[in-house]
């Protein structure tokens, strides 16, 4: 008993340890972020014909606020996802160990991949929708505020969704999950990522369809890379049974 109260402290020391590490790095990168936001800023708003606006004081730290988050975010997912692998390491076999370690890049290149797509490819339809939708009834003025939040709110997303892929292999990896579970899950999935692309893009049905197809084959190729790792998993466990048995 006292065996099991010492490992279950030494598990959430380690825990702990990867937890405060992984805050570390955020908060650097986001220092980076802040120090860094003016030109970013600058990159951001580069193609746009008209002065963003503040309304208040409080509007400008929020800018800097928001863009050193999201780089602190982009920059720590590769931190984060390294501390999770040390923490489950000593519980993964040496081959298990090599092959969930080369996820930790594909995070980082996936997420980086899911904002450009929501940036490039999401952000600008959904723009010139919604101002086009206005036609000559208002003037088109934007707070920095409100259009720094619509480009978080169209691309924060995809760099997380576009991680379904690499995350589905590491948890078949590790044995957490199956492609058949997926599979069985599929209808309830189809229904979170239409309501999800619904919610971030514009009442048309060519916006909504131009964001539900990306998610829909995003979860189609999360399920076929997950059983390939399965069948790799099986066959590597039916060697290991083998080499067992001699």
């Amino acid at each position: 008993m006292e065996d099991k109260e010492l490992n279950l402290v030494d598990h959430l020391d380690e825990l702990r340890k990867r937890l405060i590490l992984s805050v570390a790095a955020f908060l650097i990168f986001f220092i980076v972020g802040f120090i860094y936001v003016t030109d970013i800023y600058t990159w951001f708003v580069r193609d746009l014909d008209v002065k963003l606006v503040v309304l208040g004081p409080s509007d400008i730290i929020w800018i800097y606020f928001m863009i050193a988050t999201i780089i602190a975010i982009t920059g720590t997912i590769p931190i984060l996802a390294l501390q999770i692998w040390l923490f489950v390491k000593p519980a993964l076999r040496p081959i298990e160990r090599r092959i969930s370690l080369s996820y930790i890049p594909a995070l980082f290149i996936l997420f980086i991949v899911g904002l450009a797509f929501g940036y490039f490819v999401i952000f600008p339809t959904i723009m010139n929708f919604l101002v086009e939708l206005s036609a000559d009834m208002v003037v088109t003025n934007f707070t920095a505020d409100k259009y720094f939040r619509f480009i978080m709110h169209t691309t924060l997303p995809f760099g997380f969704l576009f991680e379904l892929p690499v995350v589905a292999m590491f948890l078949t990896s590790l044995g957490i999950i199956n492609p058949y579970v997926l599979q069985k899950m599929r209808k309830y999935a189809y229904f979170v990522l239409v309501v999800i692309a619904v919610v971030i893009s514009p009442p048309d049905i060519m916006s909504d369809t131009l964001v539900t197809i990306p998610l829909l084959l995003l979860y189609e190729i999360s399920i076929n890379l997950s059983k390939f790792v399965y069948k790799r998993k099986l066959k590597k466990e039916q060697e290991w049974e083998a080499e067992a048995v001699e």
